[in-house]
C-alpha cells in the first residue's frame, strides 16, 4: 500500500514551526492528532499537538537552547508548551497507561509510538504525520475509519470508556461531526451500557460536551440516538423524545431562515416550558449566571399577539430570537425575524428631569410618569425624541390638572 502523505496546508508554515521541529530533532517528533486528521479532511487546523520521543526535561532543554520559550505546563502527564509568534503549540512525551482512574491516568513514557497510539480514544484521533516527508503513521486503521466516516474506539470499547467516562459523551460529538449515516454498533452499545458512567464526571465537563456537540448540524439526528439509547437518563432525564422533536424543528427553522447555530438555543429546545426546571438544570450544569438566564428566558413559550419589537425592548434581542425560532407558529416566524433583525433596542430619550421642568414635583410621581412615557413610547413602536417630548408633555399636563384640582 502506497504511504498516504499529509496535503500542503496553511498552518504547517507558522511562523516558528520549522524551529520548533529542528529543535527536536529529526525523526524524533511527529504531528498527531486532530490537525492531522481535519487537515486530511480538508479541513481549517486551529490547534497544532506535536508528540516526541523526548522526555519533558529533554524538550524543555532542547528548545531553550535554540530560544523558543517552553512553558512547562503538564510535566506529570509528559506536556509542555511551545509559545510561537502565532500561538502556543503542546509538545508531548510519549505515553503508556500505567493505571486509569475514570477521568485521569497514571502514565509512563515511552518511545514506542504504537505503545502512545494505543492509549488515544478513536482510531481517527491516532494519526500521525512525519513533518518532513508528511508521510501518515496509521497504526489501527484510523484513515481507512476516515474515508468511511466511521467513528471507532481503539481496541475494546468497553475498557475505552471503563478509562475515562467523558469518551461516551466524546464518541457522540466526533461522529456528529465525521460519522456516516451509521454509527459504529460497538461503540454505541458500550456507550449505552455504561452510560450510568456519566455520573462520576463533574458537570462542568458534561456541560462542554453538550455545548460543543449542540451546534452542528448533524446535532439532532445524534441527540435522538442519545435519547433513545438512554446515554443521559442518569445525568439529564429532562431531556426526551418530545424535546428533540423540538430541536429537530428548531434546527430546520435555523437553518432555513440562515440563523447560525447556538448551543444555549439547542439545549433550551431540548427542554420542557418551564423556565424554574431551565434553570435547574443551568445551575446543575453549572452554567454561568447569563448562559442560566438565558435559558430560563428561551423555554417561555411565545405569545404572539404581542409586537415582537415591544417585547425584543423587555427581554432583549437574543431571548425573543431564542424564543421565537423555539416555539412561534411557522405563519408568525417570518414577521417576527424581519421585525428584529438588525434592530438594537433603542434608550428612551427622556430624564426625569424634563417633566420636573414641566411642573411635575420631584419624587415618586415622577417615576410613575416616566413608565407611562416608555409604555405609550413603547405601544407607538419607539417615535423619536420630538414625540417623546410631546408624550411627555402630554403626562405632566394630565398630573398637573390633577393636582392643581385636587
Amino acid at each position: 500500500m502506497d504511504a498516504v502523505i499529509l496535503p500542503e496546508a496553511p498552518w504547517r508554515h507558522r511562523a516558528g514551526l520549522d524551529a520548533l521541529i529542528a529543535a527536536l530533532g529529526e525523526g524524533h517528533a511527529r504531528f498527531v492528532g486532530g490537525a492531522v486528521r481535519d487537515t486530511l479532511l480538508g479541513l481549517e487546523v486551529s490547534d497544532i499537538d506535536i508528540a516526541t520521543v523526548h522526555q519533558p526535561h529533554t524538550v524543555i532543554k532542547r528548545l531553550r537552547a535554540n530560544g523558543i520559550t517552553v512553558v512547562p505546563t503538564g510535566l506529570k502527564h509528559g506536556t509542555v508548551t511551545a509559545v510561537l509568534p502565532d500561538g502556543p503549540i503542546e509538545v508531548t512525551t510519549l505515553r503508556r497507561d500505567v493505571e486509569t482512574h475514570g477521568r485521569h491516568a497514571t502514565v509512563a513514557f515511552t518511545d514506542d509510538w504504537c505503545e502512545d497510539a494505543g492509549r488515544r480514544d478513536f482510531t481517527i484521533n491516532a494519526l500521525y504525520a512525519d513533518p518532513a516527508t508528511g508521510e501518515v503513521f496509521d497504526p489501527f486503521g484510523g484513515l481507512d475509519d476516515l474515508a468511511a466516516g466511521r467513528v471507532r474506539f481503539i481496541g475494546d470499547p468497553l475498557l475505552r470508556i471503563a478509562e475515562d467516562h467523558l469518551r461516551i459523551l466524546r464518541y457522540f460529538r466526533f461522529h456528529a461531526r465525521f460519522g456516516g449515516a451509521e454509527m459504529d454498533g460497538a461503540a454505541l452499545d458500550a456507550c449505552a451500557a455504561r452510560a450510568n458512567d456519566l455520573m462520576a464526571l463533574s458537570r462542568e465537563r458534561i456541560a462542554d460536551e453538550l455545548t460543543k456537540l449542540l451546534p452542528s448540524p448533524r446535532a439532532p439526528e445524534v441527540l435522538r440516538v442519545m435519547v433513545d439509547r438512554g446515554v443521559l437518563r442518569a445525568v439529564l432525564p429532562e431531556i426526551d423524545a418530545e424535546g428533540v422533536a423540538r430541536l429537530e424543528e428548531l434546527a430546520a427553522r435555523e437553518a432555513e431562515h440562515a440563523i447560525a447555530p447556538d448551543p444555549d438555543r439547542r439545549l433550551a429546545a431540548l427542554l420542557p416550558d418551564d423556565p424554574a426546571l431551565a434553570e435547574e438544570i443551568a445551575i446543575r450544569l453549572r452554567l454561568s449566571n447569563a448562559r442560566r438566564k438565558r435559558l430560563a428566558a428561551a423555554v417561555v413559550p411565545l405569545d404572539p399577539a404581542r409586537p415582537p419589537r415591544a417585547l425584543a425592548y423587555r427581554i432583549g434581542v437574543v431571548a425573543l430570537l431564542d424564543r421565537a425560532l423555539r416555539s412561534a407558529p411557522d405563519a408568525a416566524l417570518p414577521a417576527i425575524l424581519a421585525a428584529i433583525a438588525g434592530w438594537t433596542p433603542p434608550r428612551l430619550p427622556l430624564g426625569g428631569g424634563r417633566l420636573v421642568a414641566l411642573g411635575v414635583t420631584a419624587g415618586p410621581d415622577v417615576a410613575q410618569l416616566m413608565k407611562q412615557v416608555e409604555d405609550a413610547w413603547i405601544a407607538e413602536d419607539f417615535p423619536d425624541s420630538a414625540r417623546v417630548d410631546q408624550l411627555a408633555r402630554d403626562v405632566a399636563d394630565h398630573w398637573l390638572r390633577a393636582h392643581n384640582s385636587a
